[in-house]
């Protein structure tokens, strides 16, 4: 059997690209991968969503997506795309041995935060850890909190919660940033942050009861020195990784590895796969804006089907 249309990834941008594929009756199927609801899943509270006056659980949220989309007749596969076969049409997709077949793909794989590699980032992890301060910067109003990281990134991240925390420590290992000058230039007028250069974290500290981070340990590179600094809120800005690795080589990409769309559009350069959300999305890497451009690509998944008469 080929199918109309196959998503691959689930999260606000995958479960909107279904939903608007059902709805149009094609009939989807999709594979929501090993983590279903993308990065939501590992994030508590969500206040910056529409239509949710009160704020929500994020992995609430997610099963109120997926609740929607199964009531449309959506297959919702709980299972990791291992492969996939774009040589020629029907697209194939394989997960383990078994192998689908679909006139289109819709990619909604999402990306994942390069973290430290600290137990307690884990573990306090939506409880004052965090790698994205859009979201959660306003949780840590007139408290003090650490950014980590060198790049614009972390330069971004630093001067954004300078809007809500009190002062924000920007630690970097090396004596100078990566970032480009004019960030620097605007993190370092910045009278609320503190840089602390030739650092890295070498612990998170905390509390159990309620769960929450009370400061880092931090170790001078240079002199081997360590010291612990009271904080309520560590940021890790070292970057994102687009999860891309089943299209490397196949669908054009940016050298980071996030899918290139036409402007104005979700189409990658093969007819017929469309990528959206956090995939495809250097810049915003916002719930709302992987929904919105889950529904761009069911559209121009829907459009593509008519022009070719299916």
């Amino acid at each position: 059997m080929v199918h109309n249309v196959i998503i691959i990834g689930s999260g606000p941008a995958g479960y909107t690209a279904a939903l608007y594929t059902a709805r149009a009756d094609l009939k989807p199927i999709m594979f929501a991968g090993l983590q279903p609801g993308g990065q939501l899943m590992i994030t508590t509270e969500v206040e910056n969503y529409p239509g949710f006056p009160d704020g929500v659980q994020g992995p609430e949220m997610m099963k109120l997506f997926e609740d929607q989309v199964k009531r449309f007749g959506v297959q919702v596969y709980q299972e990791q795309v291992t492969k996939v076969d774009v040589t020629s049409r029907p697209y194939k997709v394989y997960v383990d041995d078994k192998m689908f077949e679909a006139k289109a793909l819709i990619v909604t794989t999402g990306a994942s935060a390069k973290w430290l590699g600290l137990p307690g980032e884990q573990h306090f992890g939506g409880f004052g850890v965090s790698a994205c301060a859009t979201c959660d910067g306003f949780f840590f109003r007139n408290r003090e909190v650490i950014v980590v990281g060198g790049g614009d990134t972390a330069m971004e991240e630093a001067n954004y919660l300078t809007r809500h925390a009190s002062k924000v420590y920007l630690i970097h290992r090396r004596s100078e940033f990566r970032a480009s000058k004019i960030m620097q230039d605007r993190v370092l007028a910045n009278p609320k942050v503190e840089v602390i250069y030739n650092s890295v974290i070498e612990e998170i500290l905390g509390d159990e009861k309620p769960k929450k981070v009370t400061g880092v340990r931090l170790q001078d590179v240079c002199t081997g020195e360590k010291r612990e600094l009271p904080i309520s809120g560590v940021f890790v800005a070292i970057g994102h990784k687009p999860n891309s690795e089943l299209f490397q080589g196949v669908i054009d990409m940016d050298p980071v590895g996030y899918i290139l769309t036409i402007p104005g559009s979700t189409k990658t350069n093969l007819p017929g796969i469309f990528a959206a959300g956090d995939v495809a999305d250097s810049q915003y890497r916002q719930a709302v804006t992987a929904a919105g451009t889950g529904c761009m690509a069911a559209i121009d998944a829907e459009r593509f089907l008519d022009a070719e008469g299916h």
